[in-house]
C-alpha cells in the first residue's frame, strides 16, 4: 500500500524528536482507529515496499475488482511480463516448441483440451478454465488474484457500465476504461505481444489473456485486443504467444 509522503515525513520527524514536547507518536489507521506509542518505545521508523497489489472498484455488477497494473509491472503504464496461456513465467522464446502444454504443435495438447482433434493421441480433459496453478495472476500474486474470465472481460468493456478511450499515460499509449457508476478508471497499456523472440506492435496494440479456453479449437484461448480505433474480444488467439495479464479479484 502507498503511504502519503507528507504523512510519512511527519512520522519520521516525530520519531526523531527528543524534546519534552514530543512524548507520544499517534498513528491513525484507515478505519480511523489510533495506535499510540511513547517516543521512548520507538527506535526507528522505516518504510518498505509492500507486496500487496492494488485494485480499482469500477462498480461492475459482478463486483469484480481490476488490478491497477499488469502482472510483472509496478505502475499502470508499465508493460509488465508476457505469458503464454496456461504458463506462469515469462520466457525468451514463444512457440509451440517451447509451450508447456503440448508436444510441439497445436494439435498435440496435453492439458486444457475439449476437442480430441487437438489433443495428443486424442487426449481430452474438458478443462475450459485455467486451474490456479496454471494461472499467471494467481501463481505470481497469490490468491484471490486470478486472470479474468471471458465474461469478466466482456463486462469490463460493456458500454452499459464503462466508457473506453485511447489515450496516453506518462507518454505510454493504451486504453483508459472508466466506470459510468463511480468515475473510477484503469489504464491498460498497449504492450503488444511476444512471438518467438520478437516483440510486436508494442505502443500501438494491446493483447490480454482471459482464463477461458476456446473449446472447439484446443490450441486457442479467449482474450481481447485493442488499438486506437476500437477493441475486440475473441477466441482465435494461439496459446503459444506471449500476452499481457491484468489480474482481477472478487
Amino acid at each position: 500500500m502507498k503511504v502519503n509522503s507528507i504523512f510519512a515525513a511527519l512520522l519520521l520527524l516525530v520519531a526523531g524528536l527528543q524534546t519534552a514536547m514530543a512524548q507520544k507518536m499517534i498513528v491513525t489507521l484507515n478505519d480511523n482507529s489510533k495506535v499510540t506509542y511513547s517516543i521512548s518505545q520507538v527506535k526507528e521508523v522505516s518504510f518498505v515496499e509492500s507486496d500487496e497489489h492494488e485494485y480499482v472498484d469500477l462498480g461492475l455488477p459482478s463486483g469484480t475488482k481490476w488490478a491497477t497494473c499488469n502482472v510483472g509491472a509496478n505502475s499502470p503504464e508499465e508493460y509488465g511480463d508476457y505469458f503464454a496461456w496456461g504458463e506462469t513465467a515469462p520466457k525468451d522464446y514463444y512457440d509451440w516448441s517451447t509451450y508447456k502444454w503440448c508436444k510441439g504443435s497445436d494439435n498435440t495438447m496435453t492439458k486444457y483440451c475439449a476437442n480430441s482433434s487437438y489433443g495428443y493421441n486424442g487426449f481430452t480433459d474438458n478443462l475450459t478454465e485455467l486451474q490456479p496453478e496454471d494461472d499467471a495472476a494467481t501463481a505470481n500474486w497469490g490468491s484471490p488474484w486470478r486472470m479474468p474470465s471471458l465474461d469478466q472481460i466482456k463486462e469490463l468493456f460493456n458500454s452499459s457500465y464503462t466508457t473506453t478511450e485511447w489515450t496516453t499515460l506518462n507518454d505510454v499509449y493504451g486504453r483508459k476504461i472508466t466506470s459510468k457508476s463511480n468515475g473510477n478508471s484503469i489504464f491498460l497499456p498497449a504492450a503488444g505481444y511476444r512471438w518467438r523472440d520478437e516483440l510486436g506492435r508494442a505502443g500501438s496494440y494491446g493483447y490480454y489473456w482471459s482464463s477461458s479456453l476456446y473449446p472447439s479449437r484446443g490450441g486457442y484461448a479467449y482474450g481481447m485486443y485493442f488499438y486506437s480505433g476500437s477493441w475486440y474480444w475473441g477466441g482465435d488467439y494461439y496459446r503459444r504467444s506471449g500476452r499481457s495479464v491484468r489480474a482481477v479479484c472478487p
